[in-house]
Formats: C-alpha cells, sequence, structure tokens
C-alpha cells in the first residue's frame, strides 16, 4: 500500500443533519470522515454528482390548488380540519 498525502477540510453544516448522519454511518460501521470520502471518490468516478439532482415543479392539479382562492385553515386539530372537508 502507498503512502498517500491528505489533508484536512473544515465543512459547516445543521447540528441536526450531522448528527442524524453521524448516526446511519455509524450503524454500518463507518465514521464521518469514511463516508465523505467515499462520496467524493464516488463523485470523481461520475464527474458529478453520484444522484439525480433535480428541481421539482409542482404537477397541474398541484398548481391549481395552489392558485385556488378555496384554501382553508389554519386549524387547530385533524377533527376540525376534517369536518371543513366535509362541509
Amino acid at each position: 500500500m502507498t503512502n498517500q498525502a491528505t489533508t484536512s477540510m473544515t465543512i459547516r453544516m445543521n447540528k441536526d443533519v450531522k448528527l442524524q448522519a453521524q448516526s446511519i454511518f455509524s450503524a454500518i460501521g463507518m465514521d464521518m470522515t469514511t463516508a465523505v470520502n467515499v462520496f467524493l471518490r464516488k463523485a470523481i468516478q461520475c464527474n458529478g454528482f453520484p444522484f439525480s439532482v433535480t428541481i421539482e415543479t409542482p404537477n397541474a392539479t398541484t398548481m391549481a390548488a395552489m392558485d385556488s382562492d378555496e384554501i382553508y385553515g389554519p386549524f387547530d386539530s385533524v377533527k376540525d380540519m376534517m369536518a371543513a372537508l366535509n362541509a
């Protein structure tokens, strides 16, 4: 095995995101550094993100609902919401 130079990297992220990610990686026997290295190596291999990154646009039904004046709420309970929906 050849000796490869290493470097440090500092990143900022949401604390909850970090804790959730660490929990997942720990469950599969991996630390955060290893997981980030896996992601970066895969990005290099794919010459981009190793997964699809897209902008989701609402479909026609969702857009019509968003443009509608028939928006109700907020509701204090599910019971109140169901009463309004069934009215």
